[in-house]
């Protein structure tokens, strides 16, 4: 069973929990990169917008062949109760019929249910079949907390099986 994680990660949080995932699931990783500037105050607030309005974005790797493997993670930070642009522009791009997904997000304030929502509907449209998902809060966390709360994570929903 061949398994990769995708994700983006603005702030760094994101990518720390894909990282532990990672190495405590043994598995493949890729991280997406958004070409549109992302960050200072204009550019926030721009991607909030992008955000809410579910608008696409230039990435990098544009396209991702995922022949190989049977689970793919798939995961983004929460921005205004949605997926991140370059998350969306992956899903929409990739061809994932027939594959088992976990999606996951990572959040300050919310739970992550819209987030989570939204990439399910997507990820189904796409043909393939939701097995997990979670949401990981981040508020004040440091790294070691992170990645601690991501092995337990792992642990208690069992995600070796996937």
């Amino acid at each position: 069973m061949e398994r990769i994680i995708l994700y983006y990660s603005e702030g760094g949080r994101t990518k720390l929990v894909a990282e532990t995932l990672a190495i405590n699931l043994r598995c493949d990783i890729c991280q997406i990169k958004d070409l549109k500037k992302r960050r200072g105050f204009k550019n926030i607030l721009s991607s909030t917008f992008d955000a809410f309005r579910e608008n696409k974005t230039e990435i990098y790797p544009s396209t991702i062949n995922l022949e190989k493997y049977d689970t793919i993670y798939i995961g983004t930070p929460t921005w205004a109760n949605k997926p991140s642009p370059a998350i969306i522009t992956l899903i929409d791009r990739c061809d994932l019929r027939g594959k088992d997904i976990v999606l996951f997000t990572t959040s300050s304030n919310s739970d992550g249910e819209g987030t989570l929502e939204k990439m399910e509907i997507k990820v189904l449209a796409r043909g393939a079949r939701v097995v997990q998902q979670f949401n990981l809060k981040t508020r004040d966390k440091s790294p070691a907390q992170l990645q601690k709360d991501t092995k337990n994570l792992c642990k208690s929903l069992d995600l070796d099986l996937y």
